[in-house]
Formats: C-alpha cells, sequence, structure tokens
C-alpha cells in the first residue's frame, strides 16, 4: 500500500486519523498512565511507514502523529502564554501551534530518516532514540513527552530505567512497537508467535528488574514538612499581596513539625537581601525549635546577575542552591534579537532575565541528608541530575506550575520526578506553589500527596540512600553510543555499496 494508495482512497481521512493517533499518545502518560497505549500507537505508525516508499511522505506523517501528540500533550503553554503572560488569544495560539510543530517535526525527521532509502526500516529504534535525545538538548533541550516517560512508572519497561535510563527505555519500547508492526505482514503462525513472545519476554525481564534494590538506606529516617501555598499565578508577583504571602507562609511554617521544612520555587516572591528580618528570625527560630532547617525559594542578587534559589535558615550552615538549567522564554530570552520586541510588547513575564548557576553545584548538607536540588524543570533532565550522584542520599525538586493552570502540566512534571527516582534509586521530595508536592519513593512510587490547588502542609518521612545504579555510572552515554555507531555503520556500508553499483 503506497502513499499514493492512500490518497486516492481518502487522504483527509488518513491525515486526521494520524493526528488523532499522536493524541491518542498522551493516554500513556500521566495523569492517565495507560502505558499500553503508546505502545499501540507507535506499532500502528510504525506499520504505516512500512508501507511508504516515499520519505518525504513519511516526513509528513511523522510530523502530523507529532501534531497530535504535542497538541495535546502540551497544549497547556497556551495558558501560559495568553492567561497568565497576558500575550494576546491569537498570537498565544500561533506562539502554541509553531511551537508543537517544531516538537513534531522531530518526529517527522525520524519517519524520513526511517524510508530513505540509504537506510533500512529495521532502524528506526536507533533513529527515533537518537533524534528524540537530540531534542532533549538543542535549544538548550526540551525532553517533555520522550516516550520513554509513558511507560513511568506502572509499566514493566520501567524496570529498565536503572540501567539504561528513560532514552533506553524509549530505545526498548521503540524495538518492541517496531516487533508487533510486523505481525501484519508476516502470515506465518509461527512468525507472529515468535514476535509476540519476544514482546512478552522483555516485560517479564523489565518486571523482574522492578523487584531489584539497585541501592541501600544509609542513616535514620529524617520527618519532613512539604509546604504547598497555593497562591495564584496572576497575583504572586503583585507587590499589593507579598505582605500576605509572607504571612500565609509564616503560619504554614509555625504549624509544620518537620527537621526539614521545605518551600515551593520562589514560594517567597523577594530578592533575599529584601525578606523582612522578622520572618527571617521567626523561621529560623522555629526552625531550631525542629531541630532542623527550613528551605525556601527566592530570587538572589549578586551584583547586576539575578539567580532562582533555594537557601536554608536553621541549625545548619548557610547554603544556596542556584538554578543552572533556566527555562527559555521563561527565565531566559534566547536569540534576544528576534524576540526581544514581542517580549516588550506581548509579554508580562517576570524575572526572564535570570543568570545560569554553575551545573556543578556543592551538595545542600541538611541533616544527616546530603540533597541534590533540582528547581522548576530541572528534573526532565536525568542526564544532569546524576551530577550530583553517588554522593547526595535524597532527591528535591522545588517548582511552580501555577503557569500552566488547571492542565495535565503539573502530573506529566509528576512523572518526570517519579522517573528521576527509578533511575538514581533515591526517594525524592517535591514542593510546589499549586501541585504536586508529594512524596516518591526510590522505586517512583507516590508514598504520600496532596491535593492540587489547596493550601497546605505534606507530613511525612524519607530515608536517605546510597551507592550507585548502573545509569548513574554511565548516564545515557552507552545507548545514544550505541545508536550512533549503528546508524554511523549502516551509512558508511550502503554508502559504499552504491558507489560500487555506480561504477559497475
Amino acid at each position: 500500500m503506497t502513499f499514493c494508495t492512500l490518497k486516492k482512497l481518502n487522504l483527509p481521512f488518513f491525515v486526521v486519523s494520524l493526528i488523532a493517533l499522536g493524541a491518542l499518545s498522551v493516554l500513556s502518560f500521566a495523569p492517565f498512565n495507560y502505558s499500553l497505549i503508546s505502545l499501540f500507537s507507535l506499532s500502528v505508525l510504525f506499520y504505516i511507514w512500512r508501507q511508504l516508499n516515499n520519505s518525504k511522505h513519511a516526513f509528513l506523517s511523522g510530523t502530523f502523529f507529532g501534531l497530535g501528540l504535542f497538541g495535546c500533550g502540551i497544549s497547556w503553554i497556551y495558558i501560559s502564554l495568553n492567561v497568565y503572560g497576558g500575550m494576546p488569544p491569537l498570537l498565544s495560539l500561533l506562539a502554541t501551534f509553531l511551537f508543537c510543530a517544531f516538537c513534531a517535526s522531530f518526529i517527522g525527521f525520524i519517519g524520513w530518516f526511517s524510508v530513505h532509502r540509504k537506510l533500512n526500516f529495521i532502524l528506526t529504534p536507533f533513529i527515533w532514540t537518537f533524534i528524540e535525545w537530540m531534542k532533549g538538548w538543542v535549544f538548550t533541550g526540551f525532553p517533555w513527552l520522550t516516550m520513554g516517560y509513558s511507560q513511568i512508572s506502572s509499566s514493566p519497561l520501567s524496570g529498565f530505567l536503572p540501567l539504561v535510563g528513560i532514552y533506553g527505555v524509549t530505545f526498548i519500547l521503540t524495538s518492541l512497537a517496531l516487533t508487533l508492526s510486523f505481525i501484519p505482514l508476516h502470515k506465518h503462525k509461527n512468525s507472529q508467535l515468535l514476535k509476540l513472545g519476544f514482546v512478552c519476554i522483555i516485560f517479564i525481564l523489565g518486571n523482574f528488574l522492578k523487584q531489584i534494590e539497585w541501592t541501600d538506606p544509609i542513616g535514620e529516617p529524617i520527618s519532613i514538612s512539604l509546604i504547598q501555598g497555593n497562591i495564584a499565578q496572576d497575583n504572586k508577583w503583585q507587590k499589593e499581596t507579598i505582605t500576605q504571602t509572607l504571612d500565609m507562609y509564616q503560619t504554614l511554617i509555625q504549624e509544620a513539625k518537620g527537621e526539614i521544612i521545605l518551600l515551593p520555587e520562589t514560594a517567597l516572591p523577594l530578592l533575599i537581601e529584601y525578606i523582612p528580618h522578622t520572618f527571617i528570625e521567626l523561621s529560623k527560630t522555629h526552625a531550631l525549635k525542629n531541630k532542623g532547617n527550613i528551605l525556601m525559594g527566592a530570587i538572589q542578587r549578586e551584583g547586576t546577575s539575578y539567580f532562582n534559589v533555594v537557601f536554608n535558615l536553621g541549625k545548619d550552615l548557610p547554603q544556596v542552591y542556584q538554578k543552572s538549567h533556566l527555562v527559555p522564554f521563561g527565565e531566559f530570552i534566547p536569540l534576544k534579537f528576534l524576540f526581544q520586541y514581542i517580549y516588550m510588547h506581548y509579554l508580562n513575564i517576570p524575572m526572564n532575565d535570570l543568570t545560569r548557576g554553575d551545573v556543578h553545584q556543592p551538595l545542600m548538607n541538611i541533616g544527616n541528608q546530603k540533597i541534590a536540588f533540582n528547581i522548576c524543570y530541572e528534573d526532565v533532565f536525568g542526564e544532569e541530575i546524576i551530577n550530583a550522584l553517588p554522593s547526595a542520599t535524597l532527591l528535591a525538586n522545588v517548582s511552580n506550575d501555577a503557569w500552566y493552570g488547571r492542565s495535565i502540566a503539573a502530573s506529566q512534571h509528576l512523572q518526570f520526578s517519579q522517573a528521576r527516582a527509578i533511575e538514581t534509586g533515591r526517594m525524592m521530595i517535591r514542593s510546589t506553589n499549586t501541585g504536586v508536592t508529594a512524596i516518591i519513593d526510590q522505586h517512583g512510587a507516590v508514598k504520600e500527596i496532596l491535593p492540587t490547588f489547596s493550601e497546605g502542609i505534606l507530613e511525612g518521612s524519607v530515608q536517605g540512600f546510597q551507592n550507585a545504579t548502573p545509569y548513574v555510572r554511565f548516564g545515557n552515554w552507552p545507548v545514544i553510543t550505541l545508536c550512533l555507531i549503528v546508524l554511523i555503520g549502516w551509512i558508511s556500508r550502503h554508502s559504499k555499496l552504491l558507489s560500487t553499483l555506480k561504477k559497475k
């Protein structure tokens, strides 16, 4: 069945079906977590690509699939631009569509390379994994909806996470989807059963790996209090509400019982130097009463530079973590010569010109824990989180997903934190402004959680862990290197073959 045949049948229906297939894949990610749907949708996509002889048509079909995936999966970007950024509706819609189209084009290129005459369709998992990895770092990276996340944490395939990381799970998932896509093409029953058997064996192996304890407890558990302020984003940076915000947080701090009390990202919408002395003293006194520390988010000024930070007050020495992976367009303006005008005339995003902290920063030694902090979407980058390991005993994320309203963004973000916990064999604590505030164990399971869009304190305890998973030791490089070697080898081989045939 060629593209031309499909065109004669019903091209509009074919395009809509591809978009719907991509949109269906969103159900594999949080908050839905139907992990098998992505396996099905990828299998169908690969089956379609298998029928195409034209790489341009494969690019278009992959892009339409991607438009469905990202158009439904990250449509919440519109909320941040229009509702809280103040951008006009039509311009917000255009900006969101263009960004989704940019992300979708990566899947389009996967289709193009997979069907290209110099390659073989069997290389699709290698191509998909490598291009998805590229999407995770180009223009500082946006690995949102990387396919491996669709298997966190209910699927047996998440058992491979401590071994090969999120891109390794992507490779395994796409390999299984490719295997299933061949079943309709092979009418021999034994061949079909063999492929189904292979898929089952991988799932059984993944489930076995989930039972392995890759890390060991160290020290005694420590009590924690995770505070969720539920400050409306359109009020957060208003001067008129700062006093009310400080009073609310001080009330919650005084009620908190933990040795570690954690506040969300920029919970205090002030420069550290402008935080009232009385607030600092009351907070520190309560921390000392609990024989512990309070850790809170604010903005730090050093000369002419401004940093998004977490700092501590209490029995331990003063320490600061400065966010190093900033959000493009949210915390810094990339390609200013192109986008400066839009920011000046159409957007109202506070603190949009921050400075990056160092990539390698000392761990925060709080009580008996060595904490590796990550702020906002820094926890999407597993290869950066492991820079603090195996020294860190605990992971902590502070965030403010109020920018995306009552969308699925916060649940997706929680899923990324779950992946980091599994990859590293460490517990992850999350304190957020509107949700999801949670305690995640070393297996990626959510132990305790606060209702979203509510003010409250999540009381609990956490255990530190030591030693390193294979992923902590080797990172993404084994998987990415394998993909590169296979792709370069195949291209080199076929280039020589084509040259030989031309000479003859």
